[in-house]
């Protein structure tokens, strides 16, 4: 589906649960809350269904779409590339999903109608243009839906996938009311105390392989537990690791259960990090993608390493 087909399809959806991806991050709830609030703005009723626990952080998102009773009409996902992702909703709603929006290349297609923008620095880029097919003004409270997306998925118009459309875009949403300023702080500044316990030891820890081109930390549920850290204290890690010098793989490797290990990888022009997520069942973008390990914590360093040496420049 297009841009076009996809707001005509909508608008005659009147009642719509939008799903997020596990482990939400700002894209996926920036998505799903601006195209819910602008649905509500229709007169339409719609919800936002996380299958996490939302991170206290995107409070100022959650608080504008409280939760309503209705009975859904129809099923959205934002920023979801796979099934997987799902997390615990896939069990309910696999199969029923009528439509995905997302901006992952490397999507593979689980819903009945699927917008999907490959080239897009985040996928709250293909929402906006939707929003305005709808003809739904931007509100400061979307402008803020929007900006979200776009800043957390190029590490504040950082990365490579940052485009002239993202600026463009993000340009738009501050004339739209949206609080740049404290979204960038509370997204890239604010770090809590179990933050810093956790860099201070998993930076102790930190393999480097290859002759320094690979760099490889692993996170256990022990030290979670130790430290007190939430999942949201964990943004970031993998991109730290990317940005040492002469590293062109980081690898963030996280115990989610025993012997399963959830893999976030960041590279450099030279390797495609999608790739190489591939060759676990995983997927995402070019320069940032994830997978997840069934296998013991050597067994899972050592895959990855495997399959990463030879894409080395």
């Amino acid at each position: 589906m297009d841009e076009k087909q996809t707001a005509d399809w909508l608008k005659s959806c009147d009642c719509a649960e939008i799903l997020t991806h596990r482990s939400p991050d700002g894209d996926t709830l920036g998505s799903a809350f601006a195209l819910c609030a602008a649905l509500r703005a229709m007169g339409k009723r719609a919800n936002v269904i996380c299958p996490d626990p939302i991170p206290a952080k995107y409070g100022y998102l959650t608080d504008g779409c409280p939760k309503e009773d209705f009975v859904p009409q129809c099923v959205i996902s934002t920023d979801v590339a796979d099934a997987q992702l799902l997390g615990s909703l896939r069990e309910t709603y696999e199969g029923r999903v009528d439509l995905a929006i997302d901006h992952h290349a490397s999507h593979r297609p689980f819903a009945a109608r699927l917008l999907l923008d490959g080239t897009a620095a985040a996928a709250c880029q293909p929402v906006a243009r939707v929003i305005d097919l709808l003809g739904v003004q931007f509100t400061p409270y979307i402008a803020n839906c929007i900006y979200t997306g776009l800043s957390t998925d190029t590490g504040c118009f950082r990365y490579p996938n940052t485009q002239p459309e993202t600026h463009r875009l993000a340009a738009r949403m501050m004339e739209c009311g949206c609080d740049a300023a404290k979204i960038n702080r509370v997204m890239f500044e604010e770090k809590s105390r179990a933050r810093v316990e956790l860099e201070k030891q998993l930076l102790s820890d930190l393999r480097y392989e290859a002759d320094g081109k690979i760099a490889v930390m692993c996170l256990t549920q022990d030290e979670m537990h130790r430290t007190g850290a939430s999942d949201s204290d964990l943004d970031g890690f993998a991109s730290q690791i990317r940005q040492i010098e002469g590293v062109q793989i980081g690898v963030f490797l996280k115990e989610t259960a025993k012997d399963t290990w959830k893999a976030s990888v960041r590279t450099g022009e030279e390797v495609d990090a999608s790739a190489l997520c591939a060759k676990f069942g995983g997927g995402g973008h070019a320069r940032a993608a994830g997978c997840t390990l069934t296998m013991s914590r050597r067994e899972a360093v050592d895959a990855l390493l495997a399959a990463a040496e030879p894409m080395l420049g």
